[in-house]
């Protein structure tokens, strides 16, 4: 078995059948942008891309002028999709659904696997904007394999059961690329081809799903899923990433889940390279061969899987050979009249505000003027039961004066991507389009 959908199992001879087919139908080109909706689609266009020699690329963003962008990254370039495809003039290719007449007709076909060199160019992802503009990282075979496989080791899933993984990340980000796709390839798992979207549909397809099971994650997806009310399935693992999981939020959901959390640290550009059980202890530990080191200002993470030294934007405090502690994002440092704080805990306080869904402060841009860069901080909120002046007065109660959000506006929902987070650039823009009320 090599996935599920809706509940039914997928079949390595099919699989590797569909890998063939896409592989053939590809036209000219040498860089695929793997924009499949459809989890198993999206296996199969990257191991068909991998195995004709073509190198995928996976965006921060499918926006058309993203996606657009992309020519002068990579000329011969098309863009593979599952759904409707959009006229933002790269050329594209629709992913051939002939897979459900192979099924049918239960032909049998090669069940064997292609061999991939392990210094083999697999994708290009890019980071998410999220501090700047996007930028592209090489990943490579090999080294991405060998990092799934030790995630596997970690998470107890490299026995003899076979695990199903459920998704609601997208594939084409690092985290759900890693955890979603390569870690059930490479480790004898099945992936979920469905990624459900309400809080009902995730506990549905779970509940389709045999046991063991795992659900794949994020903080933002659980915590809307605890919210909802809806009664949830027992699962075997819980994986979350992509932020910093609070612990009260960590509880609850293996609590309300029956099982073990697990949280991974990583980044686009080293992938993942620590993991921690947050009920259990606020020490990160780093993979084997993975070593931390601070140089220049910053920590860089170095050897193992990563591929070349790279500084992270985080702040950590080193705990042993192979642990440390998450202080914060780089970014996230706020300096205002000599008084030091953090987006995370500004973001912390006001999402304890009862009434409010959801919030974001964010750095507001810097007047030309301004001797630091950075003279003040904004935010988005979500509170639709509470007015400016009710939810500033909590506020003032919680942080210093001199960090309450100017501008401070209402929405009625958070530009968020498919993984939680929310570009910089994203938010700035909706201040501007957005009419504030503080």
């Amino acid at each position: 078995m090599v996935a599920y959908r809706a509940g039914t199992a997928i079949r390595v001879p099919q699989f590797l059948r569909d890998v063939r087919r896409v592989a053939r139908a590809f036209p000219p080109c040498t860089h695929v942008v793997n924009a499949c909706a459809d989890r198993y689609h999206f296996a199969v266009g990257l191991a068909a891309a991998l195995v004709s020699g073509r190198a995928t690329l996976l965006p921060s963003s499918q926006a058309p002028e993203m996606v657009r962008q992309l020519g002068s990254f990579a000329p011969l370039v098309i863009r593979l999709t599952d759904e409707e495809a959009t006229g933002n003039g790269t050329p594209h290719m629709r992913y051939p659904c002939a897979e459900a007449r192979a099924e049918r007709t239960g032909r049998a076909g090669s069940a064997e696997v292609p061999q991939v060199d392990a210094a083999q160019l697999l994708a290009y992802v890019f980071t998410s904007g999220s501090t700047g503009k996007p930028l592209p990282y090489r990943k490579t075979f090999g080294p991405l394999i060998d990092c799934v496989r030790e995630q596997a080791r970690r998470l107890g899933l490299s026995g003899a059961a076979r695990w199903a993984l459920l998704a609601t990340v997208p594939p084409q980000h690092m985290y759900g690329l890693e955890a979603s796709v390569l870690l059930p390839l490479a480790s004898g798992h099945a992936l979920c081809a469905e990624r459900p979207f309400y809080p009902a549909d995730i506990a549905a397809a779970l509940e389709r799903l045999p046991r063991p099971r795992a659900l794949i994650s994020t903080p933002v997806h659980l915590r809307a899923l605890l919210g909802s009310g809806v009664t949830l399935p027992a699962v075997d693992l819980v994986l979350c990433s992509t932020a910093p999981l609070a612990q009260q939020l960590a509880a609850e959901t293996e609590r309300r889940f029956h099982s073990r959390l697990l949280e991974i640290y990583g980044s686009t550009e080293t992938g993942q390279i620590a993991m921690r059980q947050p009920t259990h202890s606020v020490q990160w530990r780093l993979w084997p061969g993975v070593s931390l080191e601070r140089n220049r200002g910053a920590t860089w993470a170095r050897g193992g899987h990563i591929e070349q030294p790279t500084a992270l934007q985080d702040v950590l405090e080193m705990t042993g050979p192979d642990s440390f502690m998450l202080q914060g994002r780089v970014s996230d440092l706020v300096n205002i009249a000599g008084k030091r704080s953090s987006l995370a805990y500004l973001n912390h306080q006001l999402n304890s505000i009862p009434g409010v869904e959801d919030g974001a402060f964010f750095h507001v841009e810097a007047r030309e003027d301004s001797p630091t860069g950075i003279d003040r901080v904004a935010a988005c909120v979500v509170a639709p039961s509470l007015d400016a002046a009710r939810l500033l007065e909590a506020l003032r109660e919680r942080i210093d004066a001199v960090f309450l959000p100017r501008p401070l506006v209402f929405v009625a929902q958070l530009p968020r991507n498919g993984t939680g987070k929310l570009p910089l650039a994203t938010l700035r823009s909706l201040v501007r389009e957005t009419k504030s009320v503080a």
